[in-house]
């Protein structure tokens, strides 16, 4: 029986393992979903066009990145709850001495603190932010601009860009190693993964792999990294050892959202194109499928719940759905559309 789960607005946190995050970009919040009722417990407000969120490994911090743009210059968003109006002024400042470009754009990184969801700073970042990642030790975070070709780095300790990286084309996704010495980027616009060493911030090396790739999941457990090639319908899998293509894997039309069992057994993906989750035994490449209409977009393994969360680019939901049986169990409405969630 399919169970249709109502959007409930209350704010009694529930246990951060149970907490999925759910960034709601043109909404300009964060849902939060609790994962053992699978029902909407709250929103964060205050959180403009946010499409990329990660949080810090201590679970602490939330932070969410901006695609909207900003010209430098301009009015500064509405002050964050529990910050004085003149840190916010002197936060915000432009200094005399560094005048915007020409035709520059800026957007913001808000961040938040899970335990009362209270947004306490936000910083400025040269350009709309697509994707978040952590690294982790909790020292920095990473957001892209595809629009910039670039990756911002922030020193989380500081609240400031510490450095910007010169990517490929249109970078999309990044994520960190595990040990935190590599920090990986999809290229979508010419087809590479950038690998940058975290000690000088530099791009050392280039992964060729397959037509627009976008979002990615690494595993060092399996010694692999699955990116998904929206161009052509595949899916790239890297030896984190060799650096390297290990072999590709078709995904059907149009993917996105991906992710990985807890087990490390089954890779998971989104087909917009064909409206449907596929999902790949990575032993035996056996293949199942089940409709998701219409066009199911981002798309999370619900660590602990034994459970996949997918929402649609058209409508204001996520489907549940039983990644043994292959179905749909219930649907969660969380009022708009859901991008890079965090659980």
């Amino acid at each position: 029986m399919l169970v249709v789960v109502s959007v409930l607005a209350g704010n009694t946190p529930t246990q951060a393992s149970d907490q999925v995050f759910v960034p709601m970009g043109d909404n300009s919040e964060i849902a939060i979903v609790d994962a053992a009722s699978h029902k909407v417990v709250g929103r964060i407000p205050g959180v403009p066009a946010v499409h990329g969120l990660a949080k810090t490994p201590d679970g602490e911090l939330l932070i969410a990145g901006s695609f909207a743009e900003v010209e430098p210059g301009g009015a500064s968003p509405e002050r964050p709850a529990g910050i004085s109006a003149e840190d916010h002024a002197a936060h915000h400042a432009k200094p005399a001495d560094r005048p915007a470009a020409k035709d520059a754009v800026i957007s913001r990184v808000s961040f938040v603190r899970t335990r009362d969801r209270a947004v306490t700073r936000q910083i400025d970042v040269p350009g709309p932010v697509h994707h978040v990642a952590a690294s982790p030790d909790g020292l920095f975070a990473a957001v892209t601009h595809p629009n910039q070709d670039a990756v911002s780095i922030i020193d989380i300790r500081a609240f400031r860009v510490a450095t910007v990286v010169k990517t490929g084309a249109a970078p999309n996704y990044a994520a960190f190693s595990n040990d935190g010495k590599r920090l990986y980027v999809s290229d979508s616009g010419d087809n590479n993964i950038s690998l940058v060493d975290t000690k000088n911030w530099r791009v050392t090396r280039r992964i060729k792999v397959g037509e627009s790739p976008e979002h990615f999941v690494i595993r060092p457990d399996l010694g692999e990294l699955f990116v998904n090639n929206v161009g052509d319908g595949t899916m790239s899998v890297v030896s984190l050892k060799d650096l390297s293509v290990s072999r590709v894997l078709e995904t059907g039309e149009d993917p996105h959202g991906i992710d990985v069992s807890e087990d490390g057994r089954t890779l998971y993906v989104s087909a917009k194109g064909a409206d449907k989750m596929i999902s790949i035994d990575l032993k035996t490449g056996e293949r199942r499928e089940v409709t998701l209409s219409p066009q199911p977009y981002h798309l999370k393994v619900i660590q602990g719940h034994g459970v996949i969360y997918v929402s649609s680019i058209e409508l204001p939901k996520m489907w549940i759905v039983d990644p043994k049986a292959m179905k749909v169990t219930g649907i969660i409405d969380i009022g708009g559309k859901g991008h890079q969630m965090v659980q």
